[in-house]
């Protein structure tokens, strides 16, 4: 029974010492390298007295990264990463929360660390010194002997409502349970060849990393800047005959929405696997119309249940009004909809999604009160102690058994006394006629909606389609056009910076009076 993510590394390194690993496209690594510089820094940092504690990756995105979490975990210690791109804000709240001792990095990073005050509290040591350390096989295999599947293995930090980012602790239990339901769910192999898109510093990276060192695949850390420019992001998914990707829906729509697809194909993507939003079905029904041959699979997951907890492989066409589902639990994850009651909601009634099972991490790091909030008792269960894990999603399943996923509990909205899912408004105005991508808030002082959008269409003949599809209640108040839609680090729809836009709008237009 395995314990231990290193245990896919160490059956794998042996089998394909020479193959790619981990590549930038430019920079790579082979699974001999992986190891051995892996167990260098194990070493390092064991000798030096950490055990049991967060280590922080401070590095920029690239192999090196990769090598130093698993370096990391060696020590006995599990990894915190944290990425040059991030608000020096946010990494300063972060390392308050940690207070950790030690810190993986690169030349870039130790300079920006050299102005934090929190650098003073803690080691700063480089890669090049942490791969230095000759390995010591007998510190390695103590450390191994003491570790259990529960042992935290990261924590990633997700946004908090009150704007102090919360650390979700994740173990190996629940990272091996996932990485092997995923696989056997998408199909990967040693053949298969990833397209990585998220930061490394979300859990959405677990797709990628874990699997090429469960079948000796390999993994290209796509560079952030491909996204911007889409026709080029196809020639590098072509240059490297990547074949799988695992994006969220905006990263997809962007090349589907600039049209690319017309002129140039991913040729060797023979998996698509997406998922965090809605995929418009017109968006959508251009990347199948030009992969006819590749699946597709919507998943769906929350960093608190160690990434997805759900899949659908598209089997059928959709009309432009409807949702894909996101069809069923992985097997071993439990899934409830409950009601306001804590009860189970009946058949084709909205509910809210809450997990079970070994998919659920271990909380939020030194953060019992939100921990308590968010990871309740199961209210179904009155035997013994079993946590649920509260999403705050809403769901509902259809008339064919399949879980289909409406909206964010905080999407919802009470607008000229109805009850309206934002969600709802966006895929009506995706099916209007050279829209690419939508989005909607809801101002609760001005009970005021706005949606955003991008594509050749003019907003006037967007506001049209609205009224001849929506009620009244539903139509926004204010239709805005987009050049590009605002996107969060991990590839999401930014709805905070769209807010901000519509009060940025409204305070010029006062000041122009």
């Amino acid at each position: 029974m395995q314990r231990n993510v290193l245990e896919y590394l160490e059956r794998t390194a042996p089998r394909v010492p020479e193959k790619l690993a981990f590549s930038n496209g430019t920079d790579g690594v082979t699974f001999r390298a992986v190891s051995e510089d892996a167990r260098r820094i194990g070493t390092f940092l064991a000798k030096r007295g950490y055990r049991n504690e967060p280590v922080v990756v401070f590095m920029e995105k690239h192999p090196r990264s990769v090598v130093s979490f698993f370096g990391v975990v060696y020590a006995g210690c599990y990894y915190v990463p944290l990425d040059e791109e991030m608000p020096l804000f946010r990494i300063e709240l972060i390392l308050g929360t940690l207070r950790p001792r030690a810190c993986i990095c690169d030349t870039k990073t130790k300079a920006i660390l050299e102005t934090l005050p929190a650098e003073k509290e803690m080691a700063v040591f480089t890669f090049d010194e942490a791969t230095a350390e000759p390995e010591d096989p007998a510190i390695l295999s103590a450390i191994r002997k003491r570790q259990i599947d529960t042992d935290p293995l990261y924590v990633v930090f997700t946004s908090g409502s009150t704007g102090v980012p919360k650390g979700v602790v994740a173990c190996h239990r629940s990272v091996i349970d996932y990485i092997e339901q995923l696989s056997d769910c998408l199909g990967f192999s040693e053949s298969t060849v990833f397209g990585n898109q998220t930061p490394l510093y979300f859990d959405a990276c677990l797709k990628e990393l874990y699997p090429t060192l469960k079948f000796g695949a390999t993994t290209y850390l796509i560079p952030k800047q491909l996204f911007l420019f889409p026709m080029k992001l196809v020639d590098y998914l072509n240059d490297h005959r990547i074949n799988t990707v695992c994006w969220v829906v905006s990263a997809l729509t962007m090349i589907s929405g600039f049209k690319v697809l017309e002129k140039k194909k991913p040729e060797y993507l023979r998996t698509v696997a997406f998922g965090s939003e809605v995929f418009p079905i017109r968006q959508f029904n251009l990347w199948r119309e030009a992969l006819p041959d590749a699946s597709f699979t919507n998943l769906y997951g929350p960093t608190e249940a160690t990434g997805m907890s759900c899949f659908y492989h598209v089997d059928r066409a959709f009309s432009e009004d409807e949702s894909i589902p996101i069809g069923e639990p992985f097997p071993n994850t439990g899934l409830l909809l409950l009601g306001e009651d804590g009860k189970e909601v009946p058949a084709g009634e909205t509910g809210e999604i809450c997990l079970r099972g070994t998919c659920l991490t271990l909380g939020y790091y030194r953060n019992p009160e939100k921990t308590n909030e968010a990871f309740v008792q199961n209210p179904l269960n009155d035997a013994f102690p079993e946590l649920l894990y509260r999403t705050g999603d809403l769901a509902k399943y259809n008339e064919r058994g399949e879980l289909v996923y409406l909206a964010r509990k905080d999407f919802q909205i009470k607008h000229m006394g109805h009850r309206i899912e934002l969600p709802e408004i966006e895929i009506v105005a995706a099916m209007c006629a050279s829209v690419a991508q939508t989005a909607c808030v809801f101002e609760k002082e001005r009970e005021r909606i706005t949606l955003f959008y991008t594509g050749d269409a003019e907003a006037k003949d967007v506001a049209v389609f609205l009224k001849k599809k929506l009620p009244r209640y539903m139509i926004p108040g204010r239709v805005l056009k987009l050049e590009t839609m605002p996107l969060t680090p991990n590839g999401k729809i930014d709805r905070k910076e769209l807010l901000r836009r519509v009060e940025t709008a409204d305070d010029v237009r006062r000041s122009n009076r």
